[in-house]
């Protein structure tokens, strides 16, 4: 059931905070075991980890944020300063390319990775026979038990958290003030009427990078799915036949916002890149934007200053459904089971949650919302879009994240399919039909 995992999830959430400090930063001799009191010794020993580091090891990460990767570069430096004879070779994938292709290129090439990234769910299932079992690992104790579920198969752990990520319409609190509207819109109602006086301000309402299949294919249209009275009963619904896009009444419901926001966003969405829709809402040229807080490296880069919130992407007028944030694990940091440097591998991991610089590389330097009970985080580290997100946690208001259980390569297709149906090219209809096509086609796909 949607509302029992949520809620799961939300009570662990909200107990990591309370353990780490959310409110009010801890001192990290309280939260640091001992054998992470300093960065150059901060791992916890394992069989394989307790093995002095072998000369002239190199650990090749291919990894998809992008918005962390310079801030991943110093902290590379800083671990191979403290760990002599151990280099990090870290290659990033992202920012609308797909990483998913782009690893499976770097395995049938021979150059495999010893670190990559794993989503988890279907995700894992597609790369299990890749994966470490890491279910011995330290820092598996200290990570939220539903931040596990994931990468969980028959009682095994194949993958370390990242962190947690939420999303909605983050929004320029200063623009909207100029546009006269006092209350954040909650409903739908309510957010076109704040369009509608942003419009009159003359505001561009929103910042729509369509340009990018995946803020189409995974985060919008996940909005239909999360809605969904139980969206892993509609999922199973979907694989066995019984569920159907065309005629779900929450699809229906999630088109208008979509419209919404494609008929009241910049002149060109469909060639915006993400990062130009972020630029642009940083430079104050929107008043909202579809993201979430991994956008906040970006933007106080550019406009540290950005008073910002956070606000729901309702589908209907019923608050108590729709005021809610999507709120999950982004990704997981998995290691190649082929690998000749696993012991390498699993300690830099463990570094990375246990030790003192890995932490503040975390909280302070990616702004991630920590996995872990044992990492303190004060939200005025994280950035204000965080802050809101851990708000709404507490509050219980969240809904779920659920793209990584569809077949294989559906966000991609689904991605260019809402695309087709921007540009005018599909009917609703059609787009719900190329839905189920999509859906149907990679599953038998899969089954083969």
């Amino acid at each position: 059931m949607k509302k029992i995992t949520m809620m799961a999830f939300v009570m662990a959430f909200a107990f990591a905070l309370v353990l780490s400090g959310c409110a009010k930063t801890l001192d990290s001799a309280a939260t640091t075991t001992p054998a992470a009191s300093t960065g150059a010794a901060a791992t916890t020993a394992t069989p394989e980890a307790s093995k002095a580091p072998v000369k002239d090891v190199t650990i090749k990460i291919f990894q998809f944020k992008v918005e962390i990767s310079e801030a991943l570069s110093k902290m590379k430096d800083e671990y191979e300063k403290a760990h002599p004879g151990v280099k990090l070779d870290i290659q990033t994938v992202g920012g609308g390319a797909d990483y998913g292709a782009a690893l499976k290129a770097k395995f049938a090439s021979g150059d495999a990775p010893d670190i990559f990234n794993n989503g988890g769910y279907q995700e894992m299932e597609t790369w299990l026979d890749k994966l470490e079992d890491l279910s011995d690992q330290p820092w598996v104790k200290d990570a939220l038990a539903v931040a596990k579920e994931p990468m969980t198969k028959d009682g095994k752990l194949y993958g370390m958290p990242m962190n947690v990520e939420g999303y909605g319409f983050v929004y320029n609190k200063d623009l909207f003030a100029k546009a006269g509207i006092t209350t954040a819109p909650k409903t739908y109602t309510e957010l076109s009427a704040a369009v509608d006086k942003l419009k009159a301000a003359g505001i561009t309402p929103f910042s729509d990078g369509y340009g990018e299949w995946w803020i189409l294919g995974i985060h919008n249209l996940n909005v239909a799915f999360a809605n969904q009275p139980d969206p892993n009963v509609f999922i199973k619904g979907l694989n066995d036949g019984t569920a159907k896009f065309a005629g779900n009444p929450i699809f229906e419901q999630w088109v208008k916002l979509l419209d919404l926001t494609a008929k009241n966003g910049q002149k060109n969405p469909l060639t915006t890149d993400y990062n130009t829709q972020v630029t642009d809402f940083a430079n104050g040229k929107t008043a909202m934007m579809q993201q979430g807080n991994w956008t906040q490296v970006q933007i106080d880069g550019i406009n540290p200053k950005l008073n910002l919130g956070v606000l729901p992407m309702p589908i209907s007028d019923d608050a108590a459904a729709v005021d809610k944030l999507y709120v999950g694990v982004p990704n997981n940091w998995a290691i190649n089971k082929d690998s000749k440097v696993k012991p390498e591998a699993k300690e830099f991991l463990n570094w990375m949650v246990s030790s003192d610089i890995g932490k503040k590389y975390i909280t302070k330097d990616f702004k991630f919302i920590p996995a872990f009970t044992t990492i303190s985080a004060d939200p005025a580290d994280l950035g204000l879009i965080a802050a809101e997100i851990i708000k709404y946690n507490k509050d219980g208001k969240v809904l779920s994240w659920n793209w990584s259980k569809y077949p294989e390569g559906a966000t991609n297709e689904f991605g260019a399919t809402i695309q087709k149906y921007i540009a005018g090219k599909d009917t609703k209809d059609q787009m719900f039909a190329d839905f189920q096509k999509t859906w149907d086609n990679l599953k038998a796909k899969a089954k083969k």
